[in-house]
């Protein structure tokens, strides 16, 4: 028996901004409504196609749902390009379509017609882990999300909204780049998220506030975060 070796590409990890950009999705079922979905949570301007639509679908006010077949004019202004159909022959000829045109594009399950991939990803707040197998497990990279979703908390979102809402004022008070990056090291300690998990992010960011303060006054002999 001969099974053939598919060889898959060499991807370059990448976030995209894709706010205010066109975002077609084709496809009208389950799998396109998530796929609609995680678009429009990044800002994107969401158009689905399909003859018919996932029940789910009409709770979504900021979706455009345009009730038909596809044709190569629904890639017209497009940007990205997701073709979420169980019907070969359209998703050949949407990969054909969006490369002609320079779009990207990800046809579900079929690795070899997509130029991009989209990871498995733990989501806490401003901090997001992708896990990728390079489109070889898709199981495998969701069995690593879980398990990591055990070790990432929701304290890691607390935490990531008080770093964003103190980088400013590091930047701006603390100008020695060394101290800065301790600084920030400090702010990010294992003792920062045990005291969000115990006290709550309050607390949390008053520890915070006193490490800069310490640094700005010059009273670098602070305790260390990690150390009781």
């Amino acid at each position: 028996m001969f099974i053939r070796k598919i060889t898959m590409p060499a991807y370059y990890p990448i976030y995209l901004d894709i706010k205010d950009k066109r975002c077609v999705v084709v496809g009208g079922g389950e799998v396109a409504y998530r796929k609609a979905l995680v678009l429009k949570e990044a800002g994107a301007e969401v158009i689905v196609i399909a003859p018919e639509f996932y029940e789910k679908f009409s709770a979504e006010k900021d979706v455009a749902l345009l009730r038909q077949g596809y044709s190569g004019e629904c890639l017209q202004g497009a940007f990205l390009v997701i073709a979420a159909t169980n019907d070969k022959e359209i998703n050949q000829k949407i990969w054909e379509d969006a490369q002609r045109h320079g779009l990207l594009v990800n046809v579900v399950d079929q690795p070899e017609l997509c130029n991009f991939i989209v990871p498995s990803v733990v989501n806490r707040g401003e901090l997001q882990i992708s896990i990728s197998t390079g489109g070889a497990s898709p199981a495998l990279a969701k069995r690593i999300r879980q398990e990591l979703e055990s070790l990432f908390g929701p304290e890691y979102s607390e935490l990531t909204q008080l770093l964003s809402k103190l980088r400013p004022m590091v930047i701006s008070s603390i100008k020695d780049e060394d101290k800065r990056r301790q600084v920030f090291g400090l702010l990010s300690s294992p003792k920062i998220l045990t005291t969000i998990r115990q006290n709550g992010p309050q607390k949390a960011e008053a520890e915070m506030r006193n490490i800069i303060n310490n640094f700005t006054s010059g009273s670098c002999g602070s305790p260390d975060p990690q150390k009781k």
